[in-house]
């Protein structure tokens, strides 16, 4: 097994997770907001709007380690695994739910559907946010990438603007786990600005909701204007709006990119240690599917 590859996909998942737990603590708050509680919020200390342990993550994480023990489970693809995973993790009274996401499982519940029509209103960031597994499983299988990625998201989010982010995000952790460097990444943003202008993040328009369009924007500013996993990180909370998911995905990112050894040890120390353990599980389980 490449060690360096481990190394980063490692990065990206525990990356992920410490996005997730930093940023929680800031959801929904403003930049003024944080600054006047925290000053420069740079540690897990639990809180927040959900009242949070240390180190404790959200639907973020837990939605992507659903989705990843679906895969490991069935060494590959079965769609209806995965939606019995999300429905399971949604009866064990998570901290949090997003409205997307809870309607889109009470509807595979309630009537057996993997997929719901096309919605303006399904263009939240719930969808690219748990996907990182299914980028694990297929680091040399782009069809698989894309229909698997595809799938799973319109299990809650059937929207073009979703889709997209999706896959370009995924796309871009696939390229830094390889070992590509940057100047993949910004090639991909310009494809799907492209696609989308409104993606388009420069200037940085400054929003971090939960709005997938405002998610990609920060999540992309912040990722090309740091140089470290952990300035990354530190910048892009203290922007606050939905900070778990926007840490999370900077974190999957910045991981990916500066490897497992740049995560500062007093946050990976602090991160659940369950969470922590069960990543690393996945991370070997997902990464051999690609032999």
């Amino acid at each position: 097994m490449n060690e360096r590859l481990m190394n980063r996909a490692l990065g990206a998942y525990l990356g992920f997770a410490c996005g997730d737990a930093l940023g929680a603590t800031v959801e929904f708050m403003s930049p003024k907001q944080i600054q006047k509680r925290y000053g420069v919020h740079t540690e897990m200390i639990g809180g927040g709007w959900l009242g949070l342990e240390p180190g404790q993550v959200t639907d973020d994480t837990q939605m992507s380690l659903a989705l990843g023990q679906a895969i490991i489970n069935h060494q590959g693809w079965n769609l209806r695994a995965v939606a019995d995973n999300y429905l399971t993790w949604l009866e064990s009274d998570p901290p949090d739910v997003g409205n997307t996401c809870r309607r889109g499982i009470v509807r595979y519940r309630d009537d057996g559907l993997l997929i719901g029509l096309p919605r303006e209103d399904e263009a939240g960031n719930g969808a690219c946010m748990r996907n990182l597994p299914v980028v694990l499983a297929t680091l040399d299988r782009p069809d698989d990438f894309e229909a698997w990625s595809l799938e799973q998201s319109r299990i809650t989010h059937h929207n073009p603007l979703s889709d997209a982010a999706t896959l370009v995000l995924g796309r871009m952790t696939n390229a830094l786990i390889n070992g590509q460097d940057l100047d993949v990444c910004v090639l991909e943003a310009e494809r799907l600005i492209g696609q989308y202008g409104e993606f388009t993040y420069i200037p940085y328009p400054g929003k971090a909701s939960g709005y997938i369009v405002d998610t990609v924007q920060t999540v992309l500013h912040y990722f090309f204007n740091t140089d470290s996993f952990e300035s990354c990180l530190i910048a892009i909370v203290n922007q606050g709006g939905d900070a778990d998911t926007t840490g999370a995905l900077a974190g999957m990112l910045a991981g990916a990119k500066y490897g497992l050894e740049q995560i500062p040890q007093r946050w990976l120390a602090q991160l659940d240690s369950r969470v922590s353990t069960e990543i690393r599980g996945q991370v070997e389980a997902l990464i051999k599917m690609n032999n």
